[in-house]
């Protein structure tokens, strides 16, 4: 019988599910192995192509796992909160919760039909009570450690869009909405936020400890942004009572600040704004509050700004420097203030170029009348600083600072407190009770989860808060003592639910606790966590800082989740380009799954290229997958469906030495994620297979072995028929033979006068002397060699013979 991918997959997916093959059993007396892939989100269009890649690779790693004798644990979730499903539910009237159920269906048939091996017992969904009840949980207790806490935060409020509501910065474009192109204000609002700052240090230095690519390193390291510098304090001419601090990693150019800029929203501001220039900074404040952080801050973007008409007094000179307001400069980050040294900083230079500014050199080198100089140099023009160079010369600024008591040493950091409340509807509740008296309470933990109310009223209250605030029944509460309260009506942010549910896989029915210790101790760390390098900051980071803060309070018993991270490349349309609807090269795996069957997919996907790296998609490569699993099919079957008569017991030897470096090289790469490397070897090995006059039963089951854990389907059959009753899930991985890797005799090409007239085989131990003589006697090489006068025999060891003769 032909190799029939449909009925094959439709038979081994029902085995599976029947037999629960894939159940994890906590089985301590094991060596365990987590594999973890990043659970998607369950948007309306489904799964492409790109998306399996990922759980393609987890998949194989936990197959050859379970094969080698390990606990495995890979599990799948849902990570269904969400701003598209409310966004969906406005437009067109479904309650979010049915439209994320049916998405959730769909991507689990089409997860189903690729034939991975999840344990679906332990299937969690983020928008479960049983689940966010863990989720507010976690929270509570960063409350009642102080991490978590409220405070007014710069927003985007959009007063005209879905009658009033918060928007993010990525929904905001040149002032307005994404949607509808509504106005945008930036004002201040409360908020919650959690103090991820605290953990600063340890994020960064644990760094170290995990084995991730680099480049997602580095990134972490560059949002942290730990910088040391000095925090300096400008006097403000004309007002005693009032100082600017400013934050900056170069102290010893202090004497090259010409100018400083605040941020428009700075407090200082107001106070000190001249009568004459008031009117300007308004209307500069006005013009720039619907710019969001993002705009402001791009590099390419002209610089704005205004004078205030105030001075500063710099403090290591009693130089007066004109204070500005620009929207280059952020309250949110620092200290809201910088001082200016436009000859050494090209930001500063544009800006002082433009508001005909003073620039003044302090370091060597460079011509300020053409660019900022930027690089290092002796000091000038600075001093006792001058002559030294830029190490010595931060210390001795310093010093001198701190001495004067016009500034310290200081570490800073680019990150900031994780905003930690969303105005949406569609996301888990934040346990908290603010009463009429100014207390503001906990849920108590009994009375977890507090559910979302179900409701068909999702547009935004119109005042800043969720719908949730439209729900007077939800919001409103009263104490056992006659006390009123509300409760808090914003949500928390998509990232709550997938900062932690790496721990609920594993024991995710358990309703005491976030999970067993016990079992915690014996799954954690996550072994291997395969995801997009889109997430190598927000959700990364946020995990680490969870996991962090639950080792500390004693919850989990390692303080990494995360031991290997592996980045999936890209899968491109066949133009090279990313898949989008919009571009209309989204390949969907269904169609191809019908067409070809999910092992050819698997097979092929992995055979593309690198795993890390970015591939275009190929049709020609899919067919050719498919051609190739066939081949596999016909080496082993025969047309009645039964193992060919040259599939035996008997082992002459010939297929030992392929056989044996196929294993060890397969068992390699695939523990490398080498997989296009391993398919390769495997290819060459059924090529060798199908010359050879008889297989050994034991190398064929070793080869179907080795493809399993890429093409499951297939190899479960292909291993039935081979006569096992039991599932090819757990069966042995296979082992080579040292001795088989020794190869005895090795071929050499033998050049006369430079041209390959024969080939000699020897063995690999033998000396020049015998392998010169075996040359000389080799028919087709004695026919230009006799009658000629031979001067002399180059061996290169185990390559080439050369024979020199004479005319």
């Amino acid at each position: 019988m032909a190799y029939n991918h449909s009925i094959i997959e439709r038979k081994w997916q029902h085995y599976w599910k029947e037999h629960k093959t894939f159940k994890t059993y906590d089985e301590q007396s094991k060596p365990k192995f987590y594999a973890l892939d990043m659970f998607p989100y369950p948007s309306g269009q489904g799964l492409h192509v790109g998306h399996p890649e990922g759980y393609t690779a987890t998949d194989i790693i936990s197959r050859m796992k379970r094969m080698q004798g390990y606990n495995v644990l890979h599990p799948m979730g849902w990570d269904a909160f969400g701003l598209p499903a409310e966004q969906y539910a406005l437009k067109t009237g479904h309650n979010p919760k049915d439209f994320t159920a049916q998405n959730i269906k769909t991507f689990k048939r089409q997860i189903r039909s690729l034939g991975f091996s999840y344990d679906w017992d332990r299937e969690i969904n983020t928008t479960d009570p049983a689940y966010y009840k863990w989720t507010q949980w976690i929270f509570e207790q960063l409350y009642k450690h102080g991490l978590a806490y409220e405070d007014k935060i710069m927003v985007n409020w959009a007063p005209d869009f879905m009658g009033g509501t918060v928007v993010a910065n990525e929904e905001v474009i040149d002032g307005k909405t994404e949607r509808g192109g509504y106005p945008v204000y930036r004002v201040p609002m409360t908020q919650w936020v959690l103090r991820i700052t605290k953990y600063a240090d340890r994020l960064l230095e644990d760094l170290n400890d995990i084995d991730w690519p680099e480049s997602i390193k580095e990134q972490q390291r560059n949002w942290i942004g730990r910088s040391e510098g000095a925090s300096i304090f400008f006097k403000v001419a004309g007002h005693e009572d009032k100082s600017v601090e400013v934050y900056t990693t170069r102290p010893d150019t202090l004497f090259g600040a010409s100018y400083m800029v605040l941020a428009p929203e700075h407090e200082i501001v107001d106070q000190i704004t001249t009568p004459e220039q008031a009117a300007d900074v308004a209307a500069y404040k006005k013009e720039i509050e619907s710019r969001s952080d993002l705009e402001r801050t791009d590099l390419n973007k002209n610089k704005t700004g205004v004078f205030t008409g105030a001075y500063g007094i710099n403090p290591i000179n009693g130089e007066k420097l004109p204070i500005w307001i620009g929207d280059y400069v952020l309250a949110s980050y620092g200290t809201g203030a910088i001082m200016a040294v436009p000859a050494h900083d090209d930001r500063d230079y544009e800006f002082a170029h433009k508001f005909h500014l003073p620039i003044k050199p302090v370091i060597e080198g460079g011509n300020v009348d053409e660019a900022a100089y930027t690089g290092d140099g002796k000091h000038i023009n600075s001093g006792f600083l001058n002559g030294m160079d830029k190490k010595t010369a931060i210390k001795a600024a310093i010093d001198w600072l701190e001495e004067h008591d016009a500034g310290k040493k200081k570490v800073n950091y680019r990150l900031r407190d994780w905003i930690f409340s969303r105005q949406r509807y569609w996301g888990e509740p934040i346990p908290v009770i603010h009463w009429e008296d100014g207390e503001t309470t906990l849920v108590p933990e009994d009375e977890l989860p507090l559910r979302l109310p179900a409701t068909k009223q999702l547009e935004p209250s119109g005042t800043g808060e969720s719908p949730l605030a439209n729900l007077d029944d939800w919001v409103n509460v009263v104490d056992k003592n006659g006390r009123k309260g509300k409760r808090e009506t914003n949500t928390m942010p998509q990232w709550a639910g997938s900062s932690w549910y790496f721990l609920r896989y594993i024991d995710p029915h358990n309703d005491k606790m976030i999970a067993d210790p016990e079992k915690l101790k014996y799954w954690l760390p996550v072994d291997l966590y395969i995801g997009g390098a889109e997430h190598a900051v927000l959700h990364l980071l946020y995990a680490r800082f969870w996991h962090k803060f639950l080792y500390d309070i004693g919850v989990v018993p390692t303080k990494e989740p995360f031991l290997k991270l592996v980045n999936q490349g890209m899968i491109l349309g066949t133009n090279h380009e990313k898949m989008s609807k919009s571009k209309g090269n989204v390949i969907n795996p269904d169609e191809i799954v019908d067409k070809y069957g999910a092992d050819t997919l698997r097979v092929y996907e992995m055979f593309m290229g690198p795993l890390e790296g970015s591939k275009p998609w190929s049709t020609e490569g899919i067919a050719g997958a498919y051609r190739w699993l066939d081949r596999v099919w016909r080496l082993i079957i025969d047309d009645n469906n039964h193992l060919r008569d040259r599939v035996t017991t008997i082992n002459d030897g010939k297929l030992d030495l392929i056989y044996n470096q196929t294993v060890k090289t397969v068992t390699e790469d695939m523990s490398e994620l080498r997989f296009n490397v391993a398919i390769s070897q495997m290819m060459v090995f059924v090529n060798e297979a199908y010359k050879a006059d008889s297989l050994p039963l034991v190398y064929m089951e070793g080869l179907v072995k080795m493809l399993a854990p890429i093409a499951p389907h297939i190899t479960e059959e292909l291993w039935s028929l081979m006569g096992h009753d039991k599932t090819i899930a757990y069966a042995k991985w296979p082992t080579y033979d040292e001795s088989k890797l020794v190869v005895d005799s090795v071929e050499l090409a033998v050049q006369v006068n430079g041209k390959v007239r024969g080939h000699v085989t020897v063995a690999t131990d033998a000396d020049n002397d015998t392998v010169k003589n075996a040359a000389l006697a080799e028919d087709s090489v004695k026919s230009f060699t006799d009658g000629h006068d031979i001067k002399k025999v180059i061996v290169v060891p185990k390559k080439i013979v050369n024979i020199v003769v004479g005319k």
